[in-house]
């Protein structure tokens, strides 16, 4: 039953685009009956999900929904619901009769076919919906195809998604070299020789890595989110990233025996790596929404460390590190999901009331658009991993894994508590920088543009949305217990064959972090009821803020993005790269003149463009060997066959 339920809602998520081109008369109509299609199709999915929670169906030839594949199905049953019902708003067809039916089409497609390969356990099924979940995002982030910046950014997210199909090819026909069978069921011990399980290994991290956006395979990652729509981008950031990170944590419960502990330590330093740089660029941008992408790339990098912590337990054969690391993993997958695509439709709300991505055109827009202002905030506090909200929790259990490695009483161990916790404190403390720095720029002080005088709040169909994560986060935030069940059901089914497993809620304390969190509420709305009495009886007195001397401070006064990052940026700048247009000598009456910075990309822009130049131009030098001679061409031939002779005769 539940099999179905699942099923059932996937496929009405893939049909949930086609009203739109069959009522393309009636724009509205067509659009609700997409949003109430997909709607059906995410409660229905995650009923199915809970139901296989407490009745596990049994697998088929194709489709297996077991605890780790519900780990995973329920953010793409729940982002995607929310995300339609946005854009219902956002996207309104009439406004954008061009595209409006082609994205919900593939924004549809898109969440079939992350739900089928999350469930699927046979390598064709899982290849077919790996390869319609990367078309459809492409057609997403190409959306407005008409601007060439979102055609590049396409473009490459499509080189680098291939880039990880061809790996993942390899892995599934080096799968069945070992195993006989396309049946994706854990490789039996004593069949693969290490070196043929160090190339397994390598083809995983590549192919899944792509997708996940783990640096330095990041590159796509940036501009396909700067430039999709908004509720496109929380899909992606949200789910799409997501599924790579299924498919290493599925693909490293396929491979047998205990593995080598340098897996481990390849993890950790992909997710330190991913963590701090990703951070590290994050306090640069300009671009709002770019900023938001590269914290994806940091959440992922934390992910990825969980998980080296899980494969390290296993490793040494310690449980707990084991249920710690993978908990903390698996339960970051669920938070970021939450408050980064809150994060993502709150901008997209202030985006599309002012027009423009540019942090430092924006300000004040907290008096404007109240409830954007608290949703962006409450994602900023769980994305930073401070209480009492659920980034926090997730963190909370990496961080325990990497101090119970200190416990263990062996050497190798203590590589896992050197790298893991003070990683996750300096992305922490970057973290909450970068959010105060973009809070504080966009939301508070003054408006630095006309396009912010004219903000108005979002509509309901908007906001809604963004308060229905906020609710998630504040639940798991303030009670973690609630999710224990199938975090437990996750680390069993990647775990099979494992010693017995301690309970997840014995090892972490989640009541006290319950208590508090509830604490720290109580103090919060007692400071706030004690501010606002005193505001209402006249206890505040206005007056100007100190003004540095000027008689008429103006908005063009106030922090930038750039100046509030200055110092963070120049102690990072080995991985801030940055472009800057100063104005030169300036006359003694001066005209008008702009200062521009930009950040560069650590890979993208210093390493693979130059690169792709330097071919360029190499191969370039080579055009006079096809002059459009066929002399020359038999010339060629024949040489090549000269040399085939005599390498032949050599041998």
């Amino acid at each position: 039953m539940s099999s179905a339920l699942v099923l059932t809602g996937l496929l009405l998520h893939a049909v949930s685009g086609i009203p739109g081109w069959v009522f393309r008369g009636y724009r509205d109509g067509g659009q609700r009956l997409s949003v109430w299609l997909a709607g059906a199709g995410s409660v229905l999915g995650i009923i199915g999900c809970l139901a296989a929670l407490w009745h596990p169906p049994p697998s088929g030839p194709f489709l297996r929904i077991d605890g780790l594949a519900v780990v995973f199905l329920l953010p793409v049953f729940l982002i995607p619901a929310l995300g339609a019902i946005y854009g219902t708003a956002y996207w309104r067809q009439n406004d954008h009769p061009g595209n409006g039916c082609r994205l919900r089409l593939f924004f549809g497609l898109m969440t079939a076919a992350m739900g089928g390969v999350t469930v699927a356990c046979h390598a064709m099924v899982f290849l077919v919906a790996w390869e319609i979940m990367a078309l459809s995002g492409f057609f997403l982030i190409t959306t407005e195809d008409e601007d060439r910046v979102a055609r590049a950014a396409g473009l490459l997210y499509l080189i680098v998604t291939h880039i990880g199909t061809l790996c993942l090819f390899a892995w599934f026909a080096l799968f069945h070299l070992l195993t006989g069978s396309f049946a994706l069921e854990p490789i039996a011990d004593g069949i693969a020789s290490p070196a043929m399980l160090t190339v397994l290994f390598w083809l995983a991290v590549v192919a899944f890595g792509c997708k996940a956006g783990i640096m330095p395979l990041h590159i796509w990652l940036p501009g396909a989110h700067a430039t999709a729509p908004s509720h496109v981008s929380a899909l992606m950031s949200g789910v799409l990233i997501k599924i790579g990170v299924y498919g290493l944590v599925r693909a490293l419960s396929w491979l047998p025996g205990v593995p080598p502990l340098w897996w481990a330590g390849v993890l950790l330093a992909l997710g330190a790596v991913s963590g701090v740089v990703g951070v590290v660029l994050a306090l640069g941008q300009h671009d709002l929404k770019r900023l938001l992408a590269y914290h994806s790339i940091e959440n992922i990098g934390i992910i990825v460390m969980g998980l080296g912590i899980a494969v390290a337990g296993r490793t040494l054969h310690q449980p707990v590190l084991l249920v710690l690391g993978l908990a903390g993993a698996l339960l970051h997958v669920w938070n970021h999901a939450l408050f980064k695509a809150l994060l993502f439709l709150s901008a997209g709300s202030a985006i599309h009331a002012t027009h423009t991505r540019e942090i430092d055109r924006l300000g004040g827009l907290a008096r404007a658009m109240p409830w954007t202002a608290f949703s962006f905030a409450l994602g900023a506090v769980a994305i930073c991993g401070l209480p009492p909200l659920n980034g926090f929790v997730s963190e909370w259990l990496v961080y325990l894994g990497a101090f119970h490695a200190l416990g263990i009483g062996q050497a190798k161990s203590w590589v896992v508590a050197a790298l893991a916790a003070p990683i996750l404190a300096l992305i922490g403390g970057l973290a909450v920088a970068c959010f105060v720095k973009a809070f504080g720029v966009v939301f508070l002080g003054e408006g630095r543009s006309p396009e912010v005088c004219g903000a108005r709040e979002a509509g309901l169909l908007m906001v809604g949305p963004m308060l229905v994560l906020v609710f998630f986060c504040v639940l798991i935030g303030v009670a973690p217990i609630v999710v224990v069940p199938v975090l437990d059901a996750g680390i069993r089914a990647w775990a099979l064959g494992e010693p017995e497993l301690v309970s997840l809620s014995s090892l972490a304390r989640l009541g006290w972090i319950s208590l508090g969190a509830l604490a720290l509420l109580a103090l919060c709305g007692l400071l706030g009821a004690g501010l606002y009495r005193r505001i209402r009886c006249g206890g505040v007195v206005r007056s100007v803020t100190w003004d540095c001397g000027y008689a008429a401070p103006t908005s063009r006064m106030q922090y930038t993005a750039s100046s509030f990052a200055q110092i963070l940026g120049s102690v990072f700048a080995w991985v801030q790269r940055s472009q800057w247009r100063k104005p030169g000598t300036m006359p003694v009456f001066p005209d008008k003149t702009r200062f521009r910075g930009h950040i560069l990309d650590v890979v993208l822009d210093t390493t693979v463009k130059p690169a792709f130049r330097s071919a360029v131009r190499f191969l370039s030098s080579l055009r006079f060997l096809q002059a459009g001679n066929i002399h020359a061409y038999l010339f060629y031939i024949v040489a090549f066959l000269i040399v085939l002779l005599l390498w032949k005769g050599a041998a």
